[in-house]
């Protein structure tokens, strides 16, 4: 657990950065700065939190922010299966920890580790969770607080913090030329929805649905070769 908690620290930076800027978004949007900390701590998705909060910002519809935010979570659902190897063993109440805490960035990371060190496991990913969220709370109860004083987040190069970060967790989950082409489709098909007038958190997940279909057919079809 400590090597997991130790290592996701230089991600936890770059977090901790978009974490700020996201708090202080939500201070100027008028969330109050223990709502920005209870939706930190209870829903712990930095991207969904995100749209919400701008969703909720440009329209003014909580049914509409929580919508874009649901939807663009829906990518959990096959981050989660992708770990029942890594949490088969593990008693139901870590489990359950472990599913909460986990995130993008210690997801990638435990992944990317285990690929190399099958060694690592549950152990690793919930002490690299309890960083992330711990410093995820922190950083966007921060920026709520001091929100108002802070005008404008481009000026300080906040802004893009958040696709920094988005960059670091994708070099680490790279696995050389075979991911290329259901990478290449996910990035064609979401930018062609956004294009077309497709709210970002749905063209999103439909581009990545279109990504994860042809990395199955390729697999599929890799498999049947070695047949």
């Amino acid at each position: 657990m400590k090597q997991g908690f130790l290592s996701i620290l230089p991600l936890a930076a770059g977090a901790a950065l978009y974490g700020f800027a996201f708090g202080v978004l939500a201070a100027q949007i008028g969330f109050p700065w223990w709502g920005v900390a209870l939706m930190s701590g209870l829903v712990h998705a930095g991207s969904s939190q995100i749209v919400a909060v701008e969703q909720f910002g440009s329209h003014g519809f909580v049914l509409g922010a929580v919508l874009a935010g649901a939807a663009l979570n829906l990518r959990y659902l096959g981050i989660i299966a992708s770990l029942s190897e890594v949490l088969r063993d593990v008693p139901m109440r870590l489990r359950l920890l472990a599913i909460h805490i986990t995130g993008d960035e210690n997801w990638a990371l435990t992944m990317a580790r285990r690929a190399r060190d099958p060694d690592i496991g549950a152990a690793f990913l919930i002490g690299s969770g309890l960083t992330m969220i711990s410093v995820w709370v922190i950083s966007t109860t921060a920026g709520a607080l001091i929100g108002g004083a802070i005008p404008d987040l481009e000026g300080y190069g906040l802004g893009f913090a958040f696709t920094a970060a988005f960059i670091a967790m994708a070099r680490a989950m790279w696995r050389g030329r075979q991911v290329i082409l259901p990478w290449a489709i996910t990035f064609a098909a979401t930018l062609a929805l956004v294009r077309a007038g497709m709210g970002p958190a749905f063209a999103i997940v439909l581009g990545s649905l279109a990504g994860v279909a042809i990395a199955t057919l390729d697999r599929s079809r890799r498999r049947q070769d070695i047949a």
